[in-house]
């Protein structure tokens, strides 16, 4: 080796343009596509991913985590409580005992969405960046896919045809503003479909309903997360994360069960 860098222009072109159209090929059809890559996404994709389901997820922004970088207020911590604590533990994400609250931890806003990022990858689910989802493929009331498109050519504003990736199951873990139900809701107002929204914050409330509202809502479609329990009119919780990670590995669990079902 004599340390000096080779990097031809076309060489460098054609290995990502090969690279993407192998990667777009072997995503078209999938087991599910999970629609947002916050905290109940991400778990969601690293216990499917782990357990051989073929699994992308979706993100419209350029980083994974949703709202978790942020922590509160812009400090960067998170609280998260037992027994949601072992999902982190699982990603080696690094907790701190809160002093007089033996139930609750802290964790560094950060190093959450990198870790539990890199573990659903690990584990074999891709995640996408750049990618909204504009649409849903319906057939014979039932959710069979996602009608995808560029975010830039969204924001942008051009009228440019999307593309579909298949699947068997779709997941609505788009945060506060539920947008895949809503999507639905609107485009197909005959199946009288309402989403209500969160309520104000009550946290224990909030928190404890997450797991009961994570559940399919219509054939092939799934919520968990604050979409869960924005589609239920539950309470929004801030800066603790217990019940998006306990969601998220609920939304798993059941699709994992229909998938052994099949």
């Amino acid at each position: 080796m004599d340390g000096k860098l080779r990097a031809d222009e076309v060489a460098v072109t054609k290995s990502i343009l090969k690279s993407t159209f192998d990667m777009w090929m072997d995503l078209i059809d999938v087991d599910v596509v999970i629609v947002g890559a916050g905290p109940s996404g991400l778990t969601a994709a690293k216990y499917l991913a782990q357990n051989g389901v073929k699994t992308v997820v979706l993100e419209r922004h350029l980083s994974f985590g949703g709202g978790t970088w942020g922590g509160g207020m812009g400090f960067p911590n998170i609280v998260v409580e037992k027994p949601a604590d072992e999902i982190l533990r699982e990603a080696g994400i690094k907790l701190d005992e809160v002093i007089g609250e033996p139930e609750l931890f802290t964790a560094d806003s950060v190093e959450v969405p990198a870790k539990l990022g890199v573990a659903a990858i690990d584990a074999g689910a891709k995640i996408l960046t750049g990618i909204v989802v504009e649409d849903l493929i319906l057939k014979e009331d039932k959710v069979s896919g996602v009608v995808i498109q560029s975010y830039s050519i969204e924001k942008a504003g051009l009228h440019v045809d999307p593309i579909t990736i298949s699947a068997k199951y779709v997941i609505d873990s788009t945060g506060h503003d539920s947008s895949v139900i809503h999507t639905l809701a609107r485009k197909n107002k005959d199946l009288g479909i309402e989403v209500p929204g969160e309520k104000s914050m009550w946290a224990d409330k909030g928190e404890n309903s997450l797991t009961r509202n994570t559940r399919e809502v219509f054939p092939g479609l799934y919520v968990c997360g604050m979409a869960a329990n924005a589609y239920h009119a539950g309470y929004r919780m801030g800066a603790i994360f217990g019940g998006m990670y306990l969601s998220g590995k609920k939304c798993a669990e059941l699709i994992l069960e229909k998938l052994e079902n099949k």
